[in-house]
């Protein structure tokens, strides 16, 4: 049986996916993971590397780079250019990574879903109210990144960015298993709420990148720092910066997921369901016209 056979075997088997991937000191294994992916050891990468395609469907042919400084330095690659065209129509919200659609669709006053039956509200996991009502009656898209894709999120549309508030949490595994079995999880996990303004409409949207075991790192270009468990710094940071539609903005350590809040009035791009596999640029939302 090779390493991918028996990757895919445990997936089926979902108490022990879950077990192995929650059931264990998940915030220690992540500090752990965050120091050893950094080392710049060529039998270490080498190894590392190796053993990540053996049990993924890591692709690296896309990659900017043809070799890597440390297992990190992979994690984060940067794409080659011209990969990822965002759509150009200006009513269009694009995707912001390369992902999976989870729960997506209506906000219903201030209750969305992680999966079904399993709710949760805008308010716990923003933080705030004035945040949490901008987006009441809204629309939400949950966009889940496996281990093995591109770790870097783009501006969805042209925008600027007031706002970014960390909020320090667990690390529980964000897959389909753990959503269906731990109640308000993206709530409980670390996250940042990155409040942005749309330059056209003047409407908000709101990223919410969330870390997970392994993953509970952000970096974020408009503040030149790292969010992480262990970060001391201000938790609520005014920021005033702009982005282009297309341009990056930052990545995870590993990889996780993103969920985006869009308010009333905005409706999901055509084929945005649950399962969806969707590209950076990819139309995600679409602006009422």
């Amino acid at each position: 049986m090779t390493l991918k056979e028996l990757r895919d075997r445990i997936l089926l088997q979902e108490d022990l996916n879950f077990l192995l991937t929650n059931r264990i000191p998940r915030i220690a294994l992540t500090r752990w993971m965050g120091k050893f992916s950094k080392i710049k050891n060529p039998i270490v990468r080498d190894v590392s590397i190796a053993l990540w395609k053996m049990c993924s469907d890591l692709d690296l042919s896309e990659a900017k780079k043809n070799s890597f400084d440390s297992l990190h330095d992979c994690f984060i690659r940067e794409l080659k250019p011209g990969l990822r065209p965002f759509d150009p129509n200006p009513n269009t919200i694009c995707s912001p990574c390369d992902g999976i659609v989870g729960a997506c669709g209506a906000i219903e006053n201030d209750q969305i879903f992680q999966a079904k039956g399993m709710p949760y509200s805008l308010k716990e996991l923003m933080g705030s109210d004035e945040v949490a009502n901008r987006h009441r009656n809204g629309t939400y898209v949950t966009l889940r990144l496996t281990s093995s894709m591109y770790h870097r999120f783009h501006a969805p549309a042209d925008c600027s960015v007031q706002r970014v508030t960390h909020i320090q949490g667990d690390t529980w595994n964000v897959n389909p298993i753990a959503l269906k079995r731990v109640e308000r999880l993206f709530c409980r996990n670390e996250r940042a709420v990155i409040e942005t303004t749309l330059t056209n409409s003047q409407q908000p949207l709101t990223l919410v990148p969330v870390g997970a075991v392994l993953v509970a790192s952000i970096r974020l270009h408009c503040l030149d720092l790292q969010l992480h468990h262990d970060y001391t710094g201000p938790q609520t940071i005014s920021c005033n910066a702009t982005a282009q539609k297309g341009e990056e903005m930052g990545w995870f350590e590993h990889g996780s997921t993103i969920i985006v809040f869009a308010p009333e009035g905005m409706m999901l791009a055509q084929g945005i369901e649950n399962g969806h596999r969707i590209k950076l640029g990819e139309p995600l939302l679409q602006i009422a016209p």
